[in-house]
């Protein structure tokens, strides 16, 4: 998921439409071949959600298809222009919110967690000799200010 993408929603839609329901390797091909902006950060969640599946999940990425892949609105940020005349007017740029989620194909073996690692023996801790504390050096005395000269007049 990517949040306050600065592009319409409406853009990055169209791109979204193309990878729903393909496999994970089919959809970056698309995406690389696709000559839209959007495609660049689909592209990237993509890659991520990928990343996570196979850190998180022990999945194999390349078996992996795009279940679902939508945009949601986000904020607008909203902006003045000068133009003729003494008047503004508003600039509206959009954000918008990518979502991409991947499942596993139907069929496909249940990811075996890897057997936990054995703990290494602990030796038993010797304890140390506590070394005399060192002395604290006194903190350097302050001067009083010096006093101000009186003007006789």
């Amino acid at each position: 998921m990517a949040k306050w993408v600065r592009m319409s929603p409406r853009k990055a839609r169209l791109v979204a439409e193309h990878i729903r329901g393909r496999t994970v390797p089919e959809a970056r091909t698309v995406l690389a071949f696709t000559p839209r902006a959007a495609a660049r950060e689909l592209e990237k969640v993509l890659r991520s959600a990928v990343a996570n599946a196979e850190a998180n999940h022990n999945l194999a990425g390349d078996d992996l298809i795009v279940s679902a892949a939508f945009v949601d609105e986000g904020p607008v940020m909203k902006r003045w222009r000068a133009r003729a005349r003494g008047r503004g007017v508003r600039i509206h740029k959009p954000t918008c919110h990518i979502t991409v989620t991947l499942v596993a194909p139907e069929g496909a073996p249940e990811p075996v967690a890897p057997p936990p690692e054995p703990e290494p023996a602990k030796e038993e801790e010797k304890p140390k000799a506590e070394k005399p504390a060192a002395k604290k050096k006194p903190a350097p005395k302050r001067k009083a200010p010096a006093k101000k000269k009186e003007a006789n007049a």
